[in-house]
């Protein structure tokens, strides 16, 4: 308890509060769901195969698949529906590149994420200190919101063509006693894919709070705090030379009142009064 306290009163937990440390923690909480819904995923397929020999069929033939869906890798059994042989098929496609490439991103995601989160907690100095942090964090927030882009649309390509391949109507397809018209084949039962289409949902939404997180780590960054104050100044030079204008424009108009009324006031050598008076005197 000591020791928790302790941290407690050196940690600043109200940036958990902000939009910068609440989006960290809900890309921590939601990388976590992308790559537990994809990478612990099992599923099941089940055909049946009904030969004209009652004794060579197999009406329950289970099909097991998991991540990271190396379907080629997948093999099972059905009937030939001749003289009580059996062959071994497998199924088709190999998406465990686009899988394990998603689940990579999402796992990578959750270590950033948190690794952050105890950053802005608990070294919060550090993490603005010569402003390295900020740059660093920027960076990678711009790189994996475009990881998650591109890997989110993969996985949703690889999990349309994995959906295909485990239809239970394609795989009817591969058994060569589904080919003759004798034999029956059915599909009893087919995967559920709720889970996997979860993490596809998932993907892209983490891409979204990447992104979004983009503009918050920016206005850490020395370069959004440099343009803040070349705007500041800018805006404050402008303000000042805005309100020098009306003092000069008063001043020049109080000099030219001022020379006026004093023009006015002296009398002139060629005022129209003083030309007659003088002129009745000599007479």
């Amino acid at each position: 308890m000591d020791t928790a306290n302790q941290l407690a009163s050196v940690g600043t937990f109200q940036v958990l509060k902000l939009p910068l440390g609440f989006i960290r923690v809900l890309e921590w909480l939601f990388s976590i769901f992308a790559f537990a819904t994809c990478g612990g995923y099992t599923g099941q397929l089940r055909v049946s195969v009904d030969c004209m020999e009652k004794a060579s069929s197999n009406l329950s033939i289970g099909i097991d698949f998991a991540y990271p869906f190396r379907l080629h890798q997948v093999s099972f059994e059905a009937p030939v529906c001749e003289a009580m042989r059996r062959e071994r098929l497998f199924l088709i496609g190999d998406y465990s590149s686009s899988a394990e490439f998603f689940v990579t991103i999402a796992v990578f995601a959750f270590l950033y994420s948190l690794f952050a989160t105890i950053i802005y907690i608990f070294f919060q100095n550090k993490y603005r200190e010569n402003n390295r942090g900020p740059l660093i964090d920027f960076i990678v927030t711009v790189v994996f919101s475009f990881m998650w882009l591109v890997s989110s649309s993969a996985w949703a390509k690889a999990l349309s063509d994995v959906k295909i391949a485990t239809d239970p109507d394609e795989v009817q397809l591969l058994i060569s006693a589904c080919k003759v018209q004798t034999n029956k084949c059915g599909s009893l039962q087919g995967p559920r894919w709720s889970g996997l289409n979860t993490s596809v949902a998932f993907g892209f939404l983490n891409f979204v709070l990447w992104a979004g997180n983009i503009w918050f780590v920016f206005k850490e960054t020395v370069w959004h705090k440099g343009a803040s104050r070349l705007a500041d100044g800018a805006s404050e030079k402008q303000a000042g030379t805005f309100n020098q204008q009306p003092y000069n424009q008063g001043s020049f108009d109080q000099s030219e009142s001022y020379n006026t009324q004093g023009n006015l006031g002296q009398p002139s050598e060629y005022s129209p009064v003083g030309g007659p008076t003088s002129y009745s005197n000599q007479m």
